[in-house]
C-alpha cells in the first residue's frame, strides 16, 4: 500500500542496511517494485516532510530484489551513490517517495489506496462514514494473499470492515469522493471492531 505525505507518495520506508554494498531493507507501500528501478522522479524525504519538490533529494534506484525468509514482504534497494554499510546508514529512516502527480497509471478496475483514504462509503442512501485505511489479506508469513479482497477501515463512531468487493461497489466517484456500496443485510453490524 501506498500511504500519502503531503502530496508525496511513499512507495518504501528505508529501515536499515543490508548487505556490505549499500543496500538497504526497506518497507515496501506499494504493489510494483518492479518499477522502482530506473525512475527519474524519486525522492527521498524524512517521514512527516511537508517541504517542496526542490528541496528533497533525488534518489536512484539502481537495484532492487524482494528478500525470502523474514524479511519477506519488503524489498531490498541500491541507490546510486550508496555502495558502503557506513553510507547506507545515514539514508535508514526515509521514505522513499514520489510526486502524487507522477503515480504511474493503473489499470480501468484499479485505484490507489491513497485514493480510497478520505472517501465516504454509502450503503445505499445510508453513509456508513470515511475511509481511514486499506487492509490487505496476509498468509501467516505477512506476505500478501493475491487473491484475497481488501478491507476499507471505515472510521464513524465505531471501527467497521468492509470488503471492498467489485459485486459490493455501485458506484465510485473519485472526484466527488463517495463510494457508494449495496452491502448485505447485517454485514456492517458483524464487522464493527469495538
Amino acid at each position: 500500500m501506498a500511504s500519502e505525505a503531503s502530496g508525496w507518495i511513499v512507495l518504501a520506508h528505508l529501515v536499515r542496511p543490508q548487505g556490505r554494498k549499500g543496500e538497504l531493507l526497506a518497507e515496501l507501500y506499494t504493489d510494483f517494485p518492479e518499477s522502482l528501478t530506473g525512475r527519474a522522479d524519486l525522492f527521498l524525504i524524512p517521514e512527516g516532510f511537508s517541504g517542496e519538490l526542490a528541496t528533497a533529494k533525488r534518489a536512484e534506484v539502481v537495484s532492487s530484489w524482494l528478500p525470502v525468509g523474514k524479511n519477506r514482504g519488503r524489498v531490498v534497494l541500491g541507490l546510486a551513490g550508496i555502495d558502503s554499510i557506513s553510507a547506507a546508514e545515514q539514508f535508514a529512516g526515509l521514505d522513499l517517495v514520489v510526486p502524487e502527480d507522477r503515480r504511474l497509471p493503473l489499470e480501468d478496475d484499479s485505484t490507489y489506496v491513497s485514493d480510497l483514504v478520505g472517501c465516504i462509503v454509502f450503503d445505499g442512501d445510508t453513509e456508513v462514514g470515511p475511509v481511514a485505511d486499506v487492509q490487505f489479506p496476509a498468509a501467516s508469513d505477512g506476505s500478501r494473499l493475491s487473491d484475497g479482497i481488501p478491507l476499507l477501515v471505515v472510521q464513524a463512531d465505531e471501527e467497521t470492515l468492509i470488503p471492498f468487493a467489485k459485486a459490493f461497489v455501485r458506484t465510485f466517484d473519485l472526484e466527488g469522493r463517495r463510494i457508494v456500496m449495496e452491502l448485505p443485510a447485517g454485514l456492517i453490524e458483524i464487522n464493527r471492531q469495538n
